[in-house]
């Protein structure tokens, strides 16, 4: 590798690239395309190789026209890059490195690009605030400041959290358009104010980015704490006179006869004299707040299925239906019902997660197993092999079972999830 002045006398470029890649190289330009990458390129500072073998000596003696022979050695970059443009390679380290290849990355410029980035975000959001109503809202200098040290924005793409943080910073002025710290507009639907905001409807849905940005800025306005959970969340939107969506989920219910003179109650008490199941939404729960008889005892399932072939038999006690999981309209109702005086029985799968809802609404209401003791998982699972019923492997993490101790080591035993159908026919005996 030793300099030539004359062309007839330089190696091919196949021989130079050749040993350029010979495996005794290979961590030379490893430690120095990193060294370069964070030296904005420059080829500036040293490297230190340890452990050499005999062949990675040999490599780097005939490379840098010097003998190496110890087995740690410190190559100075500079020399390096200079090394090799008088050398038969004829390009600097950098050059070197590319035609090497991959392509070399400007970790240095990368940084400062993003930092930039960054500043022009922030740099943005502060210019929106200060042409909106928020610059003179008391609590809009911590709302950014809140965000900025969250760092959840910082991880978005530059555009994206440009866009973001603009978005909220205009559904806060148009909640807040007055100079008041609490002043707000006229009551906004959230699927309206998200259009407006954003161009579509679920903008703000629950759990995108920026709906948990406005809700920050909600919750510093009114000087409360960030809630925690769906319900808590649709209550802090209404401080902001912002109805939630609360027609599309609904809760599934049974034979409730509820007291009252309206024409909800009424429709509610018709539908269950002519067994008909009713889909309760959550705007309906704001106004029909079912009472029923003292001491009414609610059988509640998880799957829709019971809740028909209660309707189709013609059974008489009152149900309610959590669906697979106990969101917030069924919560809803169950806490009004709880409220009047109900009391509860819960049945649901014999799975794990079937089993983690159980102890949720166990703890909750504090109601009654139904048929979903150890015995009853035991002689399920019994009669379904009996019948030669195709199994249904029990997989997932186990739960323990608050109302019955020996219910999960029984599961665990037999490694058999049971549905709620595989009850049913007991399930409707209970049903009168």
């Amino acid at each position: 590798m030793t300099g030539r002045e004359s062309a007839d006398e330089q190696p091919p470029a196949t021989e130079t690239l050749a040993f350029l890649t010979r495996p005794g190289l290979t961590r030379l330009w490893t430690a120095a395309r990193t060294r370069l990458e964070r030296n904005g390129l420059q080829p500036a500072g040293s490297i230190r190789l340890e452990h050499l073998d005999a062949q990675e000596r040999e490599a780097l003696s005939l490379l840098l026209a010097r003998p190496i022979t110890d087995t740690t050695t410190t190559i100075r970059l500079p020399d390096l890059d200079t090394r090799l443009r008088t050398s038969a390679v004829g390009r600097g380290l950098a050059s070197t490195l590319e035609e090497l290849g991959p392509s070399l990355t400007n970790r240095r410029a990368v940084r400062d690009a993003a930092a930039a980035e960054r500043a022009r975000v922030w740099s943005a959001a502060q210019t929106e605030v200060e042409v909106t109503s928020l610059s003179a809202q008391p609590w809009t200098a911590q709302w950014l400041q809140e965000i900025r040290r969250g760092g959840t924005l910082a991880r978005q793409d530059p555009n994206t959290a440009a866009t973001v943080i603009t978005q909220a910073v205009r559904t806060l002025a148009m909640l807040f358009p007055g100079t008041a710290p609490r002043s707000r507009a006229a009551t906004w639907g959230r699927g309206e104010l998200a259009t407006r905001a954003t161009g579509s409807a679920h903008g703000l849905d629950d759990g995108t980015l920026l709906s948990r940005l406005v809700l920050r800025g909600i919750a510093l306005a009114h000087g409360v704490e960030l809630p925690a959970d769906a319900p808590a969340r649709r209550a802090l939107w209404r401080t902001a006179s912002v109805t939630p969506d609360e027609v599309s989920s609904t809760v599934l219910t049974y034979a409730l006869r509820p007291t009252g003179g309206t024409w909800r109650e009424a429709a509610l008490r018709e539908r269950a004299d002519h067994h008909m199941e009713t889909h309760v939404t959550l705007r309906e729960l704001r106004t029909l707040r079912p009472k029923m008889p003292p001491g009414t005892h609610v059988h509640v399932c998880e799957n829709p299925h019971v809740v028909e072939a209660a309707a189709d038999t013609g059974r008489t006690a009152p149900m309610v239906c959590t669906s697979g999981s106990a969101t917030t309209v069924v919560l809803t109702l169950l806490d009004v019902l709880a409220a009047s005086g109900c009391t509860f029985a819960y049945h649901g799968d014999f799975d794990w997660p079937g089993i983690a809802l159980a102890n949720r609404i166990m703890h909750r209401y504090g109601a009654e197993p139904w048929r979903m003791r150890a015995a009853d998982y035991e002689y399920l699972a019994t009669r379904t092999q009996v019948r030669g019923t195709p199994q249904i492997a029990l997989t997932g993490p186990s739960a323990e079972a608050v109302w019955d101790a020996e219910l999960a080591p029984a599961m665990n035993a037999l490694g058999i999830a049971l549905h709620e159908e595989a009850a049913l026919d007991l399930l409707l005996e209970d049903l009168g």
